[in-house]
């Protein structure tokens, strides 16, 4: 992906989480990029496009990032500290991303939202797998599933944050931190 692509895929999902798909104009995200609206075309087909991509974007970002931090981690504790680090340092530098990815969902298109379900899938693994290795933690996160609702329960709370950070950004991130730490490993 060219540095213009990914300009204007940021761009796109800031507008997208301030004003929704339909209240954003290609015309308004090339203005946003300091170009014409049809100068986007010659990176992207269309404003679905362009959801799509951004989310496909952020969701190999949460992945990618993930599963590096979790496979250096010397132990499933240390794996469980650098994914809630690198999921919280995520959410509060960029709520526009976790508003996107929760409010568009029904504007993607199948192929987009079988995409994105894939890599949104992959990722929660990448927590499930370092949940279930820690052999400890909460006396009902025993099994696959129970691991898995307990690690999207603890996404709804971390992703709350374009929401609910509503105190200095060093105590919101320290207030997360401690709340999956405890929603996750008791």
């Amino acid at each position: 992906m060219t540095d213009r692509q990914q300009q204007i895929l940021d761009t796109a999902a800031v507008l997208f989480a301030e004003r929704g798909f339909h209240g954003v104009s290609v015309h308004d995200i090339g203005a946003a990029c300091g170009i014409t609206g049809p100068a986007l075309y010659k990176h992207f087909r269309g404003k679905g496009e362009l959801l799509a991509a951004s989310l496909i974007d952020i969701s190999e970002t949460l992945l990618k990032e993930g599963s590096a931090r979790a496979a250096s981690a010397s132990s499933p504790s240390d794996a469980l500290d650098a994914l809630i680090d690198w999921h919280v340092e995520f959410a509060l530098e960029h709520p526009a991303f976790i508003v996107v990815q929760d409010r568009e969902w029904a504007n993607l298109d199948a192929a987009g939202r079988r995409d994105v379900r894939a890599l949104q899938l992959s990722y929660i693994d990448v927590w499930v797998d370092t949940v279930l290795a820690l052999g400890h933690g909460l006396d009902s996160i025993t099994d696959r599933a129970t691991a898995r609702a307990a690690v999207q329960a603890t996404f709804g709370l971390l992703n709350s944050t374009p929401h609910s950070a509503r105190i200095k950004a060093t105590d919101m991130r320290s207030l997360l931190i401690d709340m999956a730490h405890r929603s996750l490993a008791g």
